[in-house]
């Protein structure tokens, strides 16, 4: 009845997973304690959960990047603890096994889980502001692909307390990831957890695809679009020609498992160095689907806190361009040593140092833009600086390794590690904080505590510099990837430092909790959000802070780049005797309940529970049907509603000095 899950499948015996296990169920037992003490469901349920407006899925999609963000952390910390004490000369307190289920679980949810989520929910909150669109394309298609998300982050989580994760790596090479050398169900988990999140990523793609090209405000053509626009629209194109990729990968590799083919194995035909193709095909354009969103948040920043226009926009729309088609063939660069020939690899590493070449005219465009500005050194703008020097040697580091015979000597080492820790930390995270201190008055209505913003910072990049810039010389020392048993000493003193570096980072992720706690409690005495420098350049700064649910009651008329710039300069016209009823999105819960099904499916799934997964697949199909059939999806709000808050939105223009 239960399939594969038995009793045994419980870790009862291995104490640091059920230490884990147990601090999660306290920690959510005192959440739900809270909220119904204070009696939020209601709350929670009605604006929360079911809603489809763009500003809150992005902020339920950061909020579930931070919670992964300190899972993975947590990986990350034990990972480097382990390496301390194996090259100590102890066994340490990982078995083999399990830390083998921690890195493959810590590149997981790093990749997937934190920077996806964040990078996605920036764009939700953003865009349509941006654009003067009173929401995206499809609504409740959004609040779907949110709960998708949710379900990949949940069978991830499950698999600590039933079963076991992935002993593979993050991208489940074969054979490793076959039948025969992953009987268990780790492989499952991480199948079914990534498959069911990326069809969540690849309609987000569709639908910001869809409200970039289609629903632009009067006066905003593509050459006037702000530039965190134009990288989110490269981004999108790119998840929805990469990400099917991904999900035909990994549905062959699930017939493999589940039903014997041998599309990746060396038997009857197969090959597994398809897979390894296939999977790169989706994976280097991943990197710039992260990437490139923050290339627009540092561009604006950057303009913003540097009072300056942004130097070369056009020059940096084209660099932008020309990364999104280069980052498709330059895939091969992952495997130059796994015998593909001298051409072969020639002509992808002269394709990755190409690539290199817009990504450093971006570089140029910053450093003109803070030339003789009048540079306000708050933590958006720190991160910003920060970025660019970490992210200029993380992309020297790429050049050298886009050497085929270089690669040769450094595949497989500490330094690719380094490498990459450099260009996704300090270009990903670093530009999701910069963007967190940059939108959140606009999401929340006030400013973060800028004292403990700095703070974060500062331990953020020193803490950095020491984990990760170590290992370059470890890995020109020989030291592999992946070690965590019988470590040779000769790496120790190194791995203290790196270790030392990673409480570094501990100490900033507590400050940003800090930082956060404090800006709420004391939200009314926090810097004016209204007032020079936050309200920015761009049309999202226009709206009031937070914006309404509509986000626009007279959508506007724009015919420069920096919208909001040229506003405070000839003045809004916005006259409440033109608003007419405005017809939204009604909340929905059909989003979840789909996606539970999806939930109950993957799971099903995994443990070979064949009856509960064609009822859960028959539920998600038949709750979607029924939606479809509903007519009463919207409603309008009215004329007293809009007038009530635009006399708020209107007063706080004035306080930002707009002409009115």
């Amino acid at each position: 009845m239960f399939g594969k899950l038995t009793f045994n499948d419980f870790p009862y015996h291995e104490p640091i997973i059920m230490a884990t296990i147990a601090s999660i169920f306290l920690g959510s037992l005192v959440i739900i304690i809270l909220i119904t003490y204070f009696k939020k469901w209601k709350y929670l349920w009605t604006e929360w959960l079911t809603s489809v407006d763009h500003k809150r899925l992005g902020i339920i999609y950061i909020i579930l990047a931070f919670i992964m963000l300190l899972r993975g952390f947590a990986d990350a910390i034990m990972m480097r603890s382990q390496q301390v004490l194996a090259s100590a000369g102890h066994s340490g307190f990982l078995p083999p096994h399990h830390y083998d289920q921690i890195f493959t679980a810590h590149g997981v949810i790093m990749i997937f889980f934190v920077a996806m989520p964040f990078v996605i929910g920036l764009m939700n909150i953003v865009i349509p502001l941006q654009i003067g669109a009173r929401d995206v394309a499809f609504p409740f298609l959004n609040n779907l692909s949110l709960w998708f998300t949710v379900v990949g982050i949940l069978l991830i989580n499950i698999s600590l307390g039933v079963g076991e994760f992935a002993q593979t790596g993050w991208l489940a090479y074969p054979p490793l990831s076959n039948k025969e050398y992953s009987p268990g169900v780790g492989v499952d988990y991480w199948i079914w957890s990534l498959q069911i999140s990326s069809v969540g990523t690849l309609m987000t793609g569709v639908n910001f695809c869809t409200t970039i090209i289609k629903m632009r405000t009067y006066g905003m053509s593509l050459m006037k679009m702000p530039v965190f626009t134009w990288t989110a629209l490269c981004t999108n194109i790119l998840i929805i020609a990469a990400f099917p990729i991904l999900t035909v990968t990994i549905a062959l590799l699930t017939a493999d498992r589940y039903i014997g083919t041998h599309f990746f194995t060396n038997d009857m035909g197969g090959n597994m160095m398809m897979y390894i193709n296939l999977i790169w095909a989706w994976g280097h354009p991943e990197v710039y689907i992260l990437v490139l969103p923050i290339f627009g948040v540092f561009s604006e920043v950057t303009a913003t806190f540097c009072k300056k226009s942004l130097f070369g926009y056009t020059s940096l729309v084209w660099a932008t361009v020309c990364i999104t088609i280069l980052s498709f063939i330059v895939w091969l660069h992952h495997f130059f040593t796994m015998g593909s020939g001298a051409d072969v690899n020639a002509f992808f590493g002269i394709a990755t140092m190409i690539i290199s070449i817009p990504t450093g005219v971006k570089i140029f465009n910053w450093l003109f833009t803070m030339y003789q500005g009048r540079i306000i050194f708050n933590s958006a703008m720190l991160w910003t600086i920060g970025f660019i020097i970490t992210f200029t040697i993380g992309g020297m580091s790429g050049v050298l390794l886009s050497v085929p015979s270089a690669n040769f000597v450094l595949h497989n080492s500490l330094f690719l590690i380094a490498h990459f820790h450099n260009v996704i930390i300090g270009g990903v995270v670093f530009g999701c904080f910069a963007a967190m201190t940059y939108w959140f008055p606009k999401a929340f209505g006030f400013t973060l505590n800028e004292t403990w913003g700095k703070l974060a910072f500062w331990f953020w990049i020193i803490g950095f510099f020491l984990a990760f810039m170590p290992l370059y010389l470890l890995g020109f020392m020989g030291m592999t990837r992946r070690l965590s048993q019988q470590i040779d000493p000769i790496f120790h003193s190194l791995l203290i430092i790196a270790a030392g570096g990673t409480l570094l980072i501990a100490c900033g992720i507590i400050c940003q909790f800090i930082q956060i706690f404090l800006s709420i409690r004391y939200r009314n005495s926090n810097i004016d959000l209204t007032g020079d420098p936050w309200n920015g350049r761009t049309l999202e700064w226009s709206t009031s802070s937070p914006p309404p649910l509509y986000n626009f009651a007279i959508k506007p008329t724009i015919d420069s780049r920096d919208a909001f710039w040229e506003f405070k300069k000839k003045g809004i016209n916005n006259k409440l005797e033109k608003y007419t009823p405005i017809h939204m999105p009604r909340n929905t819960s059909v989003g979840i309940i789909i996606a539970s099904f999806s939930l109950i499916f993957g799971f099903a799934m995994i443990w070979n529970i064949w009856w509960l997964a064609i009822i859960s697949f028959i539920g998600m199909i038949v709750t979607w049907i029924i939606h479809s059939f509903n007519e009463d999806n919207d409603y309008y709000i009215s004329i007293n509603e809009i007038e009530n808050i635009e006399q708020t939105h209107l007063q706080q223009l004035v306080k930002a000095g707009v002409k009115l």
